[in-house]
């Protein structure tokens, strides 16, 4: 809103009148009140003082309308109305005042509008015309007056004079897309105006006047018409003009038109282009002859129908049969145009004009002709085109499209039923053809839902399940897909609140909802119980909130059946079990306010631990439910309950440390929400302690007084951030940390309010310095986040945190930070840029730090006005800028000295983090920072001129020789002579051994005694290193100074801290750059730093600056095609940097705009691309599809790159056939980048999936240009590949597409795009020689078939297989016609089509052919990879014949067949094939899997029941599982182990007696085989397998007197069945060290699940038992490998090991009964729950004076004491690798073991009353932990000052084993007897 009053001279002289006129009158109250309107600035005042002033006026009686004073009082009215701006309040205010004057008053008030109109109206700035624009329309909007004073001929002239300027403004600014954009939107206006205009006026104007051609206004309106058509032609203007003056041309046509009955055929004509010139009048001729064309451009024909449909009126059938007409016409013009306008902005008009259109159509159908209602009936042509564009358009990748296609759907619908009338809609066939079309579709299609959701409106819900019960539970087994799952739950919801509906109208109340619940509650509840992850978490958040919104009574009923298998199904780390579904419903429920949990706890249903459990669950997700279930609530003020602040404190514990970041997110989201509720709550309970009425209910409710609650928030907010402080320890890991500063920082912005309003807690009063060091510590991380969180913190607690330094310590962090900034770790600057960034807000830094570092400027300290953080930040970067440049300086001498001793990117970094945080926008030392910026743009380029050769050169990764061979070192030479390196060093101006010059380096320099003493090993990833992050730094920089500093572009050099020339110069700075470097990193940061100039100069007014990409772009492309051979662009590394300059310039271009840089680059890209004429040079071939290919995937262009993805496909697949090695590599990349640009990111692994692929209409309506392309590509593979060892190129690249594609369904006689055509070339390529392709067309033939053509074509395809063995058969024509015939029978198999007749009669037929060309699954085929793929097709079939058996067909020939396929197979007679012949192995297991089917199907019941014992006996094979388990070869062996083990895991689960299918026939002796396999056995994978059986054949059946050393050994699994035999101590021993070997870190993941699971199986029995059976050293020993494996950086080894405590919390629950035990558990409380179970069990077992020596050796740790001692100081110091990230486990914290064990320690210490008298091994512990703990304390007083920055992981190593040494020591002195600690105290 405008402050003030814009007034002009003028409008004080009326004032000044107003005031003589007034003060004659001695009206002194409304002369007072003008002037002091005049000088107010508010505009509220403005306003109040304008009602007051309009009473006075309104007074005036009908005598003083002539009065000078009422005249000038209407005068300054008007001129305050036209000074205001169009979207001030106060103009509104005052159209409304003056639209309640009297109507004496209104013709002065007129007159007096029309003076200012005119002088408004007098405008010859073009520039000026808003604002005239603006009044006018607010005139003809706000009130009536404006009616008449419009009415003035000099408005129309003056709209044609702007319509004129602004178009002729508009070409001279050409290429000035701000200016432009500008015009464009005054046009826009312009035109809206003078439409407002002529509906205004129309009405008022004489009819005799249009009729006369020479009557002024006639005149105008023809001028206004012509311009408007004008504009509409204009394709260079924006599509909203175009689209406005679609709507202008028709209104005014319709205001001029007479008789107005002829105007639809007028507007139907146009549209068609059949106008004839003679029907039509002159003066339209004139206006609008350009549109009398037989061709207009698509997008006219579109905005004409826009046009035409918003104008006219289409209700009551007012214009009659041509409205109708014309009505139809729009329809087909439109449905034309959507295949031929793929831009995306006019694809989202046309879709939004068609919404309109069905609107339309609608309300013409309410009057409408019987003509119509049968022209528009579902059956008729045009509907059927509208579905057309519906089933293309509905999965369209702009969500506006997809939009707009629902609502024509849903449109098109309720056309249909006003087309019909009053017939049912339920039993119309249109509507049931639909139905049957859409639920045929696959449940990936969006599109299909919402469709779906508009047919339920129509037909109800219980019609549609009717015809498919399952669609409910199939709608949520899509929800697994996070893209699908919004479409699904509005479907869903919108199906059960209809069927509520139909229950609630047909049935009584209460007896229906059972079976509502049974339909769309009961299977919520299982696959909430047992659903994967994302599809639970789908469910939960988009589909329970809609049910429970439904019907909230639905939460009793959920929480009632998920309680009753609460106990039994507790879940799994990957299922969320009953109570994870109860949590989920729960939290749900309270969230949208359906429960409260006070009730549900008093009340018993959900009780505290159950709660507890949740919190602590082993299921990640079923954690943050429970946490979601305590934190969500409804009201935002609602009272936390103690109960729940001590689970949340509970919950703490445990959770912080999760290596998922979406866990962490939620967790913090939640607590936040938490933390909300108690501010908000606690405002409210602050109110209440003073109203103390209320206070008395608020103690009734919570029984508490408002005062206890607020203590109570405060001690659980204190305790929270004790908690948080505490995890930040040394050695914590990152998603700790991570979760602990997100949540103080959560606090701190919480609980901080304006001073004066109470708050219950302040985190500024939690802090001390402990603290604030803590949170500094946390810079030293090396994870990034962890210190911008702390820093964030900081800055919120800065008052605190900085009045907490101390003079010593600041000065020794500022050093830190310098020393932190030339180390050669990269991440070591990071932590440097932070601590500065947080030390130069403290006001002495400059005092204490930087006075003895740099000299002292007196006149800044004087300055008061100049901020603290501008003063040190400025010091800061002049002292950072001294060292740079005295190091570049040294660089330049030795770049290898720079890389090892000093690498300058630090400096820089540091540099650019401190401008970040400065408000370049008030600045007070402008003059010292234009010096600043001016030498930091000078440093930077003498910084990159050091370091641009490397990353330049051919080979900057290998520069320098990683070994003393003296050839690596004349291969330095060659590329040291490329380079020619600013260097004066020895060794880069002649290649050196190493080793040599580091010790001339070395000697050199202590000669010299130079500053930088050190002498570090060089190495090739060291100067890489240091070169290309000092040009990833320079380029940050250059963008930081062009983004955040103010372009100067007035002549005045003070004005600004960067040049236009400075500007520019850093342009051609990047451009040389990236065009240059060779390096990847390099020329990725730089492109970073030049999109951000790039943005800058987009934005820019300065017109040299705004039309520099345009050059450059220019520059390069021309630069590219030109073929120069003295361009030094790179042509190899995928262009290096070109891709990424071209990329920056066009994105950086406005999207809403015509993006005419895209469109030239595009346009040259792609001709470039693919070449007409073979040139002689392919290099600029070869940067087009590289840089095309970065376009491609760049996201920012959004849909602007769609138009030209057709052309990219023809370029790629075009270059995949040239002869050159890299235009076909750059056309595979390029063709990779367009498939995922359609298709999507594949998101299954599954090349199969649907999920990523579309139907055919849908890709060739999109890109119709490729239809053609793809056919005659594919016609030419064809005709290629016949002979059979030509092979085509584009073959592959032509499959990857059409096997993406699918027919739909919906497909209709009006597609012209039929995918069918492309079906016989499909089989005839699938002969190709290469067996990949032949691969690939087996499974693309698929999708192009119907299912109804499935088992014609796989007929054919099968009789089309020779009889017999032929000289001249070509084995590859086979293979590819069984591959196809394959996969067709597969989907055809697997298709819910067997219950027809026509598909057993279909089947059958295919079985007779099969059997006739049974001899190419014999030995008479002489092809084992032909013979495979046979076997293949009649495994295939037996495998699925067994579910036609059930049903009464019979196939014992075809078994019978199979025997003999079988016995003529080389596994009965003997294989005499060596390994190496081609197709053997594949072979090899075809067989095997028919022999397991055959054998699989004959030992089902229906087989036996059915068919007599002679029968069975004929069609059971000749061999045996035994058989199979005896042959050489490894293939075939692991196969009949896996039929076994599924065999054995059906027998165990009883599916074989539910009719589950038929299980393997199982041999007698199948122990024995298996267990002399176990012992033989040489396969991994084999072995694997039969540990797999024998565990589940020992588990089950549990037989003794085996075999076992062995076994026991090699499959430990089922140990604990065979332990009760006598085995001899030394064989447990090896057996428990075994475990213990297979439980260490360096472990492969799945031998740690195999110990794990071994442990698991041996809880019960070994250690968890009532007595030691191997004996306490053994046992703990195995207990400690549950310790390690919880602590395991994997996360389902944690879960594995997670479950041995739930086996033993099981165990502890059964025998204690009733009491609440957790069991399922995460892996940090089983960690805890681990040493409690210890110490118990040793308590149980009367170990504990043995015990707790063993488990104080645990806590002190496995440290190798002698090296602690040994090491010295220059150990200490010894550099780490470059990339160093210490502790390879990123998960484990030391101190948290340690503070576990020693909680339960001290318990047993204390429940025990233990003391240990003389017990030696105590004594010898003790030494050795004393004599730690001084060697500790040796090793810290070495480090150097703030070791927590300089020698992180040697301080966090010393600081971890200082805590445990501590703690054992404090457990140690417990256990002294007390006169023993009392000598030892006197001594000391």
């Amino acid at each position: 809103m405008e402050k003030t009053l814009r007034i002009k001279q003028s409008f004080l002289l009326l004032i000044n009148d107003v005031l003589f006129i007034l003060l004659v009158a001695e009206e002194q109250n409304l002369a007072s009140l003008l002037v002091h309107c005049a000088e107010l600035r508010n505009g509220i005042q403005q306003i109040q003082c304008i009602k007051q002033i309009m009473p006075l006026v309104k007074q005036m009686d009908q005598s003083s309308a002539g009065d000078p004073m009422v005249k000038a009082c209407l005068d300054v009215l008007g001129e305050t109305y036209f000074s205001l701006g169009a979207k001030n309040p106060l103009k509104k205010v005052l159209a409304s005042s003056l639209n309640g004057l009297p109507g004496h008053l209104m013709v002065p008030a007129v007159q007096s509008f029309v003076g200012c109109l005119w002088e408004e109206l007098k405008a010859t700035d073009v520039y000026l015309y808003r604002k005239v624009l603006d009044n006018l329309a607010s005139c003809m909007e706000d009130f009536s007056l404006g009616t008449v004073t419009s009415n003035v001929p000099l408005v129309k002239l003056f709209l044609q004079k702007l319509l004129l300027d602004i178009q002729e403004e508009n070409r001279k600014n050409h290429g000035n897309r701000i200016v432009q954009t500008q015009l464009m939107h005054d046009l826009l206006i312009a035109i809206k105006v003078s439409m407002m205009l002529i509906q205004k006026l129309q009405e008022n104007i004489q009819g005799n006047l249009w009729k006369d051609s020479e009557s002024f206004v006639w005149q105008s309106m023809c001028s206004l018409l012509k311009s408007c058509t004008n504009f509409l032609m204009d394709a260079t203007l924006l599509q909203t003009v175009q689209t406005t003056s679609g709507l202008a041309v028709v209104l005014f046509t319709r205001a001029m038109y007479e008789p107005v009955e002829e105007l639809p055929s007028l507007i139907s004509a146009l549209l068609r282009g059949a106008v004839e010139h003679s029907g039509v009048p002159a003066w339209f001729l004139r206006s609008c002859g350009v549109l009398c064309t037989p061709q207009l451009p698509g997008s006219v024909l579109l905005f004409l129908c826009h046009g035409a449909l918003a104008m006219l009126d289409w209700k009551n059938g007012s214009m009659g049969e041509n409205g109708e007409k014309l009505l139809l016409d729009i329809a087909s013009v439109l449905l034309s145009l959507s295949s031929e306008l793929k831009e995306p902005s006019v694809a989202t008009s046309l879709s939004r004009i068609l919404v309109i259109w069905t609107n339309s159509a609608l309300a013409a159908l309410v009057s409408g002709s019987p003509d119509l209602k049968l022209k528009l009936n579902g059956s008729s042509d045009i509907i059927g085109k509208l579905l057309e564009y519906i089933y293309t358009h509905w999965d369209h990748p702009l969500d506006a499209i997809r939009h707009q296609t629902k609502l024509i759907f849903k449109n098109l619908l309720q056309i249909h039923q006003t087309t019909i009338g009053g017939s049912n809609g339920k039993s119309d066939p249109f509507f049931a053809r639909l139905i049957k079309h859409l639920l045929s579709l696959d449940w990936h299609v969006k599109g299909k839902y919402t469709s779906l959701g508009s047919l339920v409106e129509c037909v109800g819900t219980e019609n549609i399940l009717q015809l498919d019960r399952t669609i409910p539970v199939r709608i949520l087994d899509v929800m697994s897909d996070q893209s699908l799952a919004p479409y699904a739950s509005d479907l869903l919801e919108t199906m059960f609140t209809n069927h509520k509906a139909h229950f609630t109208l047909s049935f009584q109340k209460g007896t229906w909802i059972d079976q509502w619940h049974n339909i769309w509650v009961s299977p919520l509840l299982v696959i909430l119980c047992e659903g994967n992850h994302d599809q639970t978490t789908y469910i939960i958040d988009y589909y329970l909130p809609k049910l429970l919104k439904c019907n909230p009574d639905s939460l009793s009923y959920m929480i009632r059946i998920l309680q009753a298998s609460s106990d039994a199904n507790l879940g799994s780390c990957s299922t969320r079990g009953a109570l994870g579904a109860l949590m989920a419903c729960l939290r749900t429920a309270r969230a949208h306010g359906h429960l409260e949990l006070s009730n549900i706890m008093s009340s018993g249903l959900v009780s505290t631990e159950c709660i507890k459990q949740g919190l602590v669950h082993q299921h990640s997700q079923v954690c943050i439910d429970a946490l979601g279930l305590l934190c969500e609530t409804h009201r935002t003020t609602e009272i936390v309950s103690l109960e729940e602040m001590q689970l949340i404190q509970f919950f703490m514990l445990y959770n912080l440390n999760n290596q998922s970041p979406s866990v962490r997110q939620q967790i913090i989201s939640l607590l936040r929400k938490l933390f909300c509720r108690i501010q908000e709550s606690s405002q409210v309970l602050y109110k209440l302690e003073q109203n103390k009425t209320k206070q008395e209910l608020v103690e009734k409710t919570t029984k508490m007084p408002p005062l206890r609650i607020l203590q109570q928030y405060k001690d659980f907010m204190s305790s929270v951030c004790a908690r948080l402080f505490e995890v930040l320890f040394p050695g914590s890991s990152h998603p700790t940390r991570f979760c602990a500063l997100s949540i103080l920082e959560s606090i701190a912005e919480i609980f901080s309010v304006p001073k004066g309003q109470a708050q219950v807690f302040q985190l500024d009063q939690e802090m001390d310095s402990a603290r604030v060091q803590t949170l500094i510590q946390c810079f030293a991380s090396t994870f990034e986040e962890v210190k911008i969180l702390a820093f964030r913190l900081l800055m919120k607690l800065r008052d605190v945190a900085l009045n907490l330094q101390g003079s010593e310590n600041l000065d020794l962090l500022f050093q830190a930070a310098i020393d932190l900034s030339t180390s050669t770790k990269p991440y070591d600057c990071v932590t440097a840029s932070y601590l500065l960034n947080f030390l130069v807000y403290h006001k002495g830094l400059q005092h204490i730090c930087l006075g003895k570092r740099l000299e002292h400027n007196s006149q800044l300290d004087e300055n008061t006005s100049v901020s603290t953080v501008e003063k040190n930040t400025l010091a800061v970067i002049k002292l950072l800028l001294v060292n740079i440049e005295e190091e570049i300086f040294q660089a330049k001498k030795s770049l290898l000295q720079a890389a090892a001793s000093f690498p300058m990117y630090g400096r820089v970094h540091c540099i650019n983090g401190a401008l970040q945080q400065l408000p370049f926008n008030n600045l007070t030392l402008v003059a010292e920072w234009k010096e600043i910026v001016t030498r930091l743009i000078l440093m930077s380029y003498s910084l990159s001129a050091v370091v641009s050769p490397v990353v330049q050169s051919s080979s900057p990764e290998g520069l320098i020789p990683m070994d003393s061979d003296p050839e690596s070192a004349d291969r330095l030479q060659m590329i040291l002579h490329e380079i020619q390196p600013q260097d004066t060093n020895d060794y880069f101006m002649q290649a050196k051994i190493l080793k040599e010059h580091y010790f001339f380096l070395l000697r050199s320099l202590e000669a010299s005694g130079a500053k930088y003493k050190q002498a570090c090993d060089v190495t090739a990833q060291m100067v890489l290193v240091c070169c290309w992050r000092s040009m990833k730094e320079v380029s940050l920089l250059l963008g930081t100074l062009c983004k955040l500093l103010p372009s100067q572009t007035t002549s005045e050099p003070s004005e600004g801290l960067i040049t236009v020339e400075q500007v520019k110069n850093i342009g051609d700075y990047f451009k040389h750059h990236l065009l240059q470097s060779r390096h990847r990193g390099a020329f990725e940061l730089a492109y970073a730093g030049f999109v951000q100039l790039t943005e800058m100069l987009s934005r820019c007014n300065s017109e040299s600056l705004h039309k520099m990409p345009e050059r450059w772009l220019s520059c390069v492309l021309e630069e590219i095609k030109s073929c120069d051979p003295s361009s030094t662009l790179c042509a190899t590394r995928r262009s290096a940097g070109i891709p990424f300059y071209i990329q920056a310039l066009l994105a950086s271009e406005p999207k809403k705009g015509k993006t005419n840089l895209l469109k030239m680059a595009m346009k040259e890209l792609i001709s470039l691309a693919a070449p007409l004429n073979e040139s002689l040079s392919v290099i600029p071939q070869v940067h087009a599809l590289n840089i095309l290919r970065a376009l491609y995937r760049d996201t920012r262009l959004g849909e602007n790159i769609m138009p030209y993805v057709a052309d990219g496909i023809k370029a790629s697949i075009l270059g995949f056939m040239s002869p050159v090695w890299a235009v076909r590599n750059s056309s595979t990349l390029l063709f990779s980048a367009l498939i995922t640009r359609i298709f999507g990111v594949k998101r299954e692994k599954d090349e199969n999936s649907k999920k990523n692929r579309m139907t055919g209409r849908e890709f060739f309506s999109r890109f119709p240009s490729l239809y053609p392309f793809l056919l005659k590509q594919l016609e030419v593979v064809t005709s290629t590949e016949t002979e059979e060892l030509k092979i085509h190129p584009s073959l592959f690249l032509l499959l990857l597409i059409l096997g993406r594609l699918y027919p739909s369904p919906m497909d209709g006689s009006h597609s012209a795009l039929s995918i069918a055509p492309f079906v016989p070339f499909i089989i005839r390529c699938g002969h190709s020689p290469v067996f990949r392709c032949r691969e690939m067309l087996g499974r693309a033939l698929v999708p192009f078939l119907v299912a109804t053509e499935v088992p014609h074509t796989a007929l054919a395809l099968l009789r089309g297989l020779p009889d017999s063995a032929a000289p001249g058969m070509r084995q590859n024509a086979v293979h590819g016609t069984l591959l196809q015939v394959f996969h067709l029978l597969q989907s055809y198999l697997e298709s819910n089509q067997f219950v027809s007749l026509d598909f057993q009669q279909g089947l059958c037929d295919i079985i007779t052919c099969v059997g006739t060309k049974l001899w190419l699954a014999k030995r008479l085929n002489p092809c084992l990879v032909t013979r495979a793929a046979y076997l293949d097709v009649l495994v295939m079939l037996s495998t699925h014949l067994e579910k036609f058996q059930k049903q009464g067909m019979q196939f014992l020939d075809f078994w019978e067949e199979m025997k003999r396929v079988i016995s003529d197979s080389e596994l009965v007679s003997g294989i005499p094939y060596s390994p190496a012949v081609p197709g053997l192995v594949q072979y090899l297991q075809s067989i095997t899997r028919l022999v397991i089917s055959v054998l699989s199907v004959t030992a089902g019941p229906d087989l036996q029941s059915c068919a007599s014992a002679a029968a069975e006996d004929t069609a059971r094979p000749s061999l045996s599982v035994a058989h199979l388990l005896r042959c050489e070869f490894h293939e075939v062996r692991l196969l009949a182990l896996e039929a076994i083990l599924l065999g054995l895991r059906q027998r165990n689960s009883k599916q074989i007696a539910e009719g589950r299918g038929g299980a393997l026939c199982l041999p007698t002796d199948l122990e024995d085989t298996l267990l002399r396999m176990a012992l033989k056995e040489t396969n991994p994978q084999c072995f694997c397998k039969v540990r797999g059986c024998l565990f589940i054949d020992i588990l089950y059946q549990s037989p003794l007197g085996r075999p076992w050393f062995n076994v026991m050994v090699r499959g430990a699994a089922y140990f604990s069945h065979v332990l009760c035999l006598q085995i001899p101590e030394e064989v447990l021993k090896k057996w428990v060290q075994l475990i213990m070997y297979f439980c260490e870190d360096e472990q492969e993941t799945e031998m740690l699940l195999a110990a794990a699971e071994v442990l698991k199986s041996i809880t019960s029995l070994l250690l968890s038992c009532e007595k030691l059976i191997l004996g306490l050293s053994d046992t703990l020993g195995l207990w400690k490998c549950v310790i390690l494996l919880l602590q395991n950086e994997d996360l389902v080894v944690r879960d594995a090991a997670a479950e041995v405590i739930q086996v033993a919390q099981s165990e502890k629950k059964s025998n204690q009964g009733t009491e609440f035990a957790f069991r399922i558990v995460n892996a940090p409380m089983a960690l805890d729950l681990a040493f409690g179970i210890v110490c118990e069990l040793l308590q149980r077992w009367g170990e504990i004076h043995a015990g707790v020596p063993v488990l104080l050796e645990w806590l002190l740790g496995d440290t190798d004491l002698q090296r602690d001692g040994d090491t010295s100081l220059h150990d200490i110091e010894e550099d780490d690798s470059l990339f160093d990230k210490g502790e390879v486990n990123f998960w484990a914290e030391k101190l948290t073991h340690v503070r576990q064990l020693s909680k339960h320690l001290l318990h047993l210490v204390s429940v025990t009353h233990l003391t240990l008298p003389d017990h030696g091994e105590l004594n010898h512990l003790s030494g050795i932990a004393l004599d730690q703990a001084q060697r500790i304390e040796h090793l810290l007083g070495a480090l150097p000052p703030v070791p927590e920055f300089s020698r992180t992981p040697e301080f966090t190593r010393l600081a971890i084993q200082k805590e445990r040494i501590s703690v054992c020591l404090k457990i140690l002195n417990l256990l002294k007897p007390d006169d023993t600690y009392k000598n030892e105290n006197l001594e000391k």
